[in-house]
Formats: C-alpha cells, sequence, structure tokens
C-alpha cells in the first residue's frame, strides 16, 4: 500500500501547488478529494504491526 501514499502525496502535492499558484479553479478541490479518499483508504486497508 505504499504506493497509495506516494500516489495520494503527489495528488495533494499538486493541489497545493495549484493553489499558490492560483492555477486550475475547481480541478484543485477535485485533486484534494481524491487526496484525501487515497490517504483514508490507504490508512483503512494498512494493518498495523503491534509491538
Amino acid at each position: 500500500m505504499a504506493f497509495l501514499r506516494w500516489l495520494g502525496g503527489l495528488i495533494i502535492l499538486f493541489w497545493l501547488i495549484g493553489i499558490i499558484f492560483k492555477i486550475g479553479g475547481i480541478l484543485i478541490n477535485f485533486l484534494l478529494l481524491i487526496g484525501a479518499f487515497i490517504f483514508i483508504i490507504d490508512s483503512l486497508l494498512t494493518k498495523r504491526k503491534t509491538i
């Protein structure tokens, strides 16, 4: 599931770049939603190791 973390991180990075440079409009909001969804799915599917 490390791939989902990288993918979610990249989407959030592009979202932040869009916010900073004021480009993208509604696309920025979709990127935020997709990034948040990927992080939630990854956190739910990743098994935690107990010590």
